[in-house]
């Protein structure tokens, strides 16, 4: 006897089907809950009210020296000797470098001979002068053209002895340039010359500079900061900065300098820090990272970042008023920390939604 059941065809085709029909709708039940959750969110508001936002703001800087000075000779002229080489420290008015020049040499012989010369004749003059003078007291006994002429004489002998001194002392603070001085104390950083070198002012004789003399005791940070957070800058506050070579070690110094206008390139105002750098830890042209405190000197509204909506349209928060959502034109400040400085149509205790998503957009709970 054969036990075989029959199953109708058309049950072997809705099986299958029926399955996935309820797959399907199993499927589909946890998208709803996924979907109502972020809805209910965006309507979740808060009280607005007004904060300071402090905040650091992190430049690149570079530091430099307090003085840094390029020695060029002021007469053409040759190296006759040379007092200090790179790294040598030296103080203010330490002799550096000697030079000779052979016909400034002969000009101030001449010069001191004509001086001399020039005293015998006036020496001479102003003798007969003061016989003829005397002599003219009696009376008849000098011509009045002879006393004239006398007194001519003496005034031009006078004259061109001081001609004569004015000329010895312009060669003579011309051999001073021969000896070239520190101007202040520091570090020869660069020599560009040896003994026996022809040198003379910049760009005749010596496209270099002779030496160049920084002061590194004493340094500059100098950083660029932009337009827009100079309003938030204490020059009170400490800034602190770190370099490559060191970036184990935090140094700090205080606002010195500021330039008082921006810079045409950058729109950025410079500011200078002075740092003290007693054990020559740092050098010139070093590149930091500075740490600057921002702060506000009043107090504004601040949201979470979220709240704010920027698109095409514009900037905005949206504000419960009335059970439905308002549209606010508002202008972003600083950003710190997920929350964000605004400027608007705004009071303290205004309702604004928490999360304002794009999507809300023209749904129908808000209006403009």
């Amino acid at each position: 006897m054969n036990n075989t059941v029959l199953i109708p065809r058309f049950l072997v085709f809705a099986l299958p089907f029926a399955l996935l029909l309820n797959g399907c709708s199993s499927a589909e039940k946890p998208q709803v809950v996924a979907e109502t959750a972020p809805m209910e969110a965006k309507m979740e508001t808060f009280s607005l009210g007004k904060d300071k936002l402090k905040d650091t703001l992190h430049l690149p800087a570079e530091l430099v020296a307090n003085q840094e000075v390029d020695i060029y000779a002021k007469v053409t002229s040759f190296v006759k000797d040379l007092k200090v080489d790179v790294g040598s420290e030296v103080k203010a008015g330490q002799l550096l470098m000697l030079l000779e020049a052979p016909e400034i040499s002969s000009q101030l012989v001449a010069a001191r001979s004509k001086v001399k010369s020039l005293e015998a004749t006036y020496k001479a003059t102003k003798a007969s002068y003061e016989r003829t003078v005397e002599a003219s007291k009696t009376e008849g006994a000098i011509a009045r053209d002879a006393l004239d002429q006398i007194t001519a004489r003496k005034n031009s002998d006078l004259a061109q002895l001081e001609a004569a001194k004015a000329a010895l002392q312009e060669i003579r603070a011309m051999e001073s340039y021969l000896e070239l001085r520190a101007p202040f104390s520091g570090v020869i950083t660069a020599r560009n010359v040896d003994k026996g070198a022809y040198v003379g002012p910049s760009g005749k004789g010596s496209q270099q500079p002779l030496l160049t003399l920084q002061e590194q005791k004493n340094l500059r940070l100098v950083v660029s900061v932009p337009e827009a957070n100079l309003p938030y800058i204490d020059p009170t506050k400490e800034v602190t900065f770190t370099v490559r070579s060191l970036p184990q070690t935090t140094f700090s110094g205080k606002i010195k300098r500021k330039a008082g206008a921006l810079d045409q390139r950058l729109r950025s105002e410079r500011i200078e820090i002075d740092v003290a750098n007693t054990n020559k830890d740092l050098m010139p042209r070093m590149i930091a990272t500075a740490r600057i405190p921002l702060s506000s000197k009043d107090s504004t509204f601040v949201v979470p970042k979220m709240a704010v909506i920027d698109t095409d349209e514009g900037i905005f928060v949206l504000k419960m008023e009335g059970g439905e959502m308002k549209k606010i034109p508002v202008k972003k400040g600083r950003e710190q920390n997920g929350k964000v400085e605004i400027y608007g149509n705004l009071n303290r205790g205004d309702k604004l939604q928490v999360k304002a998503m794009p999507p809300m957009i023209g749904g129908a709970m808000m209006k403009k």
